[in-house]
Parts: structure tokens; C-alpha cells; sequence
């Protein structure tokens, strides 16, 4: 089972006290064998035990060093999603081809989900979008874009990001720009 080897880096807390461990102190590790597969459990010492030690598949000890804080970017870039919010905030139009777009973005990296696709009675069609933590709706007029016009779309949309020429460097990961949408006008997505 390949996902018996994922497992997960020191902890920031004791599992037996749950207090934060601090820069500098001791800290024992030990690795268990349960029915979900391996896990790993940290503890500070004062929380340690021979019976910790007796019942783990392996143990070590080692010191904790406290994550450097992170660098602040000098220049606030856009993300995915709050750029989708502030353009639907606006219900500009001229907008529409833009949110598409992040909006199959988002629903690539597992943000959004495509819950439903209505056509409402004048032609245009509403894909139905579910935000996967805060189960927010968002409705997303389809604009049924031609492979032709794909291009420049996806430019406004790394402009916007603040990703600059080329961008690659910039862009989180799975933040790529939507490939392939708009390619197939007939594609329905099936209800969930």
C-alpha cells in the first residue's frame, strides 16, 4: 500500500499534552502501525514514557527548531479565488469571460465543484459551482467560449494574477490556467 509511506513531518505540538513545543527543546517521535497504517506521533519529554516507547514500531528523538517565519512578497498577488470574488462583486460583463475561466480553475485545484448546469430561458447557460469548505454557491454564467478566443482570455486572466510574462515561476502549483476550456461547446458536466 503506496500511501503506508506518506507520512506526515514533525508535529508543532505534543500529541499527549497538546501544548506547542518551543525552539530548541527535545522532542520523541515514535511510529505506529494501526488499521489506517503507519502514523506518527511526537511528544515532548515530559510526556514521554517506557510504554510509549514499548508499543511503537520505531522511536527517536530529536530537537525541535521552530519554522523560520515566512517572507512577506513585497507586492500582494492576486489569487484565484479572491480575484473570482471581486469580479463577480462587480456583475460587469464585460467580466463574464474572465470568471469562466477562473472558475474551471478553481474547480481544478479542487476549490470549487461543479454541482449543476441550468440554461435559463434566454440560452444562456448557469454552471452551478459549490466552494468546497465554506459551501458557498456561486453561479457561473457559461459564455461558451470558441477555441479562437481561448487565448486571449487565458492572457487577461495571468495579467490580472499578477503572473507576468511567462508566469510559471509566480504561479502556485495547479494554478495553471484553464486548458481546454471552452474546446467542446456541447460538453455537459453531469450533475454530482
Amino acid at each position: 500500500m503506496s500511501s503506508d509511506w506518506n507520512i506526515k513531518p514533525r508535529s508543532e505540538e505534543c500529541v499527549g499534552s497538546g501544548e506547542g513545543f518551543n525552539d530548541g527543546v527535545l522532542v520523541y517521535s515514535r511510529l505506529l502501525f494501526t488499521e489506517e497504517g503507519y502514523i506518527r506521533e511526537d511528544y515532548s519529554e515530559s510526556q514521554w514514557t517506557d510504554e510509549l516507547r514499548d508499543s511503537s514500531v520505531s522511536v527517536w528523538k530529536g530537537m525541535f527548531r521552530a519554522p523560520p517565519p515566512k517572507a512577506e512578497e513585497p507586492i500582494q498577488k492576486e489569487s484565484a479565488e479572491s480575484l473570482l470574488r471581486k469580479l463577480i462583486e462587480t456583475d460587469d460583463e464585460e467580466n463574464r469571460n474572465v470568471i469562466y475561466i477562473l472558475a474551471v480553475m478553481l474547480e481544478r485545484k479542487r476549490i470549487l465543484a461543479e454541482r449543476d448546469v441550468h440554461t435559463r430561458d434566454d440560452g444562456v447557460k448557469l454552471r452551478v459551482y459549490e466552494h468546497k469548505k465554506s459551501n458557498e454557491v456561486f453561479l457561473i454564467p457559461d459564455p461558451e467560449l470558441k477555441l479562437a478566443e481561448l487565448e486571449s482570455v487565458q492572457e487577461d486572466v495571468v495579467t490580472r494574477l499578477g503572473w507576468g510574462a511567462g508566469g510559471s515561476e509566480e504561479k502556485n502549483e495547479g494554478d495553471g490556467v484553464a486548458e481546454g476550456a471552452g474546446e467542446s461547446e456541447s460538453a455537459e458536466v453531469s450533475e454530482v
